[in-house]
């Protein structure tokens, strides 16, 4: 049944995006912000607290669900499955920063592609070289995929097969959400112990799922390059998860997504910052490194589901 719900989920999903300012994402976004007005008082003991009524409430609310539908009706319960997934899975939920971008860089517009990039990072990209724009969309493309549609097959699978039905995904989604969310404002707030609990926790949520994405990324792409940066360098990419994902990706492309080296220094061949630099064409290498991930995932899923059968 997971198998044929994830896949039902991403054909809607490719045939209908879900909408950004969706009712169901708002209603989220406008539980997390009540949790935190009540809950942030300082401590670290309420940090914890309000971060595990955040994910832990609708994840609880959307097994519930399940388990009462499954009660009446097997059917009922598969559509409730699918249409979690549909909200919470899916690469439309970003790809459209990644194909306006690309669409600009190929018809040569780059002050059109950094105004995109700025638009999706809500960072100043004016002033950003061509090379350095596209490892930046490869970059943050290759975690959105992560984050999107990897990170929540994984935790969905998990929860799903401990008979929690889909609030795996509403789990790790809400997690990822928090880790963003709950973050230093100009005003103050989160206090310290609110965003340290939803930082630490993110790390913990996300360790494997990034580990199962970049494994995926290295049997689909240059294996023997992607586990050697993967082990080797994953920290001088970015801290914690997200430096493994990068990592992976890196070697399994064989393209530069760290700094550029100090150019005065002796350049060592096995160093990620000697591999080519971003180019156009990477980013359809992105694009097909991510489906053949998804296949392969898919694959072992049926196969697993067929051996249940």
């Amino acid at each position: 049944m997971g198998f044929f719900a994830i896949l039902i989920a991403l054909l809607l999903e490719q045939a209908r995006p879900l909408a950004y300012d969706n009712v169901v994402h708002a209603a989220l976004r406008g539980w997390s912000r009540t949790v935190r007005r009540n809950l942030d008082a300082g401590e670290s003991s309420h940090g914890w607290v309000a971060w595990g009524l955040a994910v832990g409430v609708p994840a609880i609310l959307v097994a519930l669900v399940h388990w009462g539908l499954w009660w009446f009706s097997s059917v009922l319960a598969f559509v409730w499955m699918v249409a979690v997934l549909y909200v919470t899975l899916g690469f439309r939920q970003f790809s459209h920063h990644f194909s306006e971008i690309r669409n600009a860089l190929e018809e040569g517009n780059d002050a059109l592609a950094r105004e995109k990039l700025a638009a999706w990072l809500r960072v100043d990209a004016s002033s950003l070289p061509r090379s350095e724009l596209l490892r930046q969309v490869i970059e943050h493309s290759v975690l959105s995929a992560h984050r999107h549609v990897f990170g929540v097959l994984v935790c969905f699978v998990v929860f799903w097969a401990l008979g929690l039905g889909p609030a795996g995904a509403v789990f790790y989604r809400s997690a990822e959400y928090l880790s963003r969310n709950w973050r230093a404002r100009p005003d103050g707030t989160p206090s310290l112990a609110l965003q340290q609990a939803a930082a630490r926790a993110w790390a913990f949520v996300d360790h494997v799922p990034a580990r199962v994405t970049a494994l995926g990324f290295a049997v689909v792409g240059n294996f023997e390059e992607a586990v050697a940066s993967w082990r080797g360098d994953a920290e001088r990419f970015a801290p914690g998860s997200d430096g493994v994902v990068l990592a992976a990706t890196s070697g399994a492309l064989n393209v530069r997504l760290t700094p550029q080296p100090d150019p005065t220094l002796l350049i060592d061949e096995s160093d990620p910052g000697s591999r080519p630099e971003p180019q156009l064409a990477h980013l359809g290498s992105v694009v097909g490194l991510v489906w053949r991930a998804v296949v392969l995932w898919m694959l072992l899923l049926a196969l697993v589901t067929l051996a249940r059968f």
